[in-house]
């Protein structure tokens, strides 16, 4: 080794990762709801989300969603579901103006799983897409988000119906209301022209408002032909001309049968 002359390495994931770790311990948690994550800058960083103190999820943004979009999705998400107040949940987050080509969320999600127990929101389908009709007979992960979150059927959503409108038009508006997908047969959300059974049946003024989302399926159900049926899945409702069971569903209801 030449005189003057040292060879040093920097470990920036090590570095950045302990002082994100610590620059969250210090901070103070705020409540996933509107009125905070409005006021966070929409910019790229990382985030954490917490229950009861405890980390459950890590994410980290990309050129797609800021902190703002991300956190205002997530707080969208937990709406409408059992065993889960929106007040339960609570966030923090940090900007970070310099990434790299270090994967911070890998890193953040290894460490709180080794120091404080699994993140398990991270691995349990929490925020996931609509997975499909051809998954729709997928099981159900017992420890999942879906399963100890189930969606609450019972909860109110405001339904305009001043007079008596097609039942196409009344999934529209329940859809717009709910935080999760209602997905029915020739989906007129998609592009596609809504079931002809969709269109031509008209559902009546509901008469207690607000209705809950099962009353609002009910009363659809009610007005359409034989054959329709509801049915509660892991984070979704789908709508469909059909009599079944699903292992991982709850049926909703059924159209009755006409004499």
């Amino acid at each position: 080794m030449a005189e003057g002359y040292v060879e040093f390495e920097f470990d920036l994931p090590a570095a950045l990762l302990d002082s994100l770790v610590a620059e969250f311990a210090k901070m103070s948690s705020a409540s996933l709801t509107h009125e905070h994550t409005v006021q966070v800058p929409d910019e790229q960083g990382v985030y954490q989300l917490l229950v009861g103190g405890k980390v459950v999820y890590v994410g980290k943004t990309d050129a797609d969603s800021g902190l703002r979009g991300r956190l205002s999705k997530h707080a969208w998400t937990i709406q409408h579901r059992q065993n889960l107040k929106p007040s339960d949940v609570q966030f923090k987050a940090a900007r970070v103006f310099v990434f790299t080509a270090m994967d911070l969320e890998k890193l953040l999600i290894r460490h709180y799983a080794q120091t404080a127990g699994e993140v398990w929101w991270n691995f349990s389908g929490f925020g996931s897409n609509d997975p499909g009709r051809n998954r729709d007979q997928t099981e159900l992960k017992a420890a999942g988000f879906d399963a100890v979150y189930p969606i609450d059927l019972d909860h109110p959503v405001d339904i305009k119906t001043e007079g008596g409108v097609p039942a196409a038009r009344i999934l529209d508006e329940l859809r717009s209301e709910l935080p999760y997908t209602l997905r029915a047969e020739g989906d007129g959300s998609r592009g596609r022209r809504p079931h002809p059974d969709l269109v031509n049946s008209i559902v009546e003024p509901f008469s207690v408002k607000p209705a809950t989302t099962r009353e609002v399926l009910t009363s659809v159900l009610d007005v359409l032909p034989q054959g329709w049926q509801a049915t509660a899945l892991p984070g979704r409702i789908i709508m469909y001309r059909e009599t079944r069971d699903y292992s991982a569903g709850v049926i909703v209801g059924r159209s009755p049968t006409r004499s």
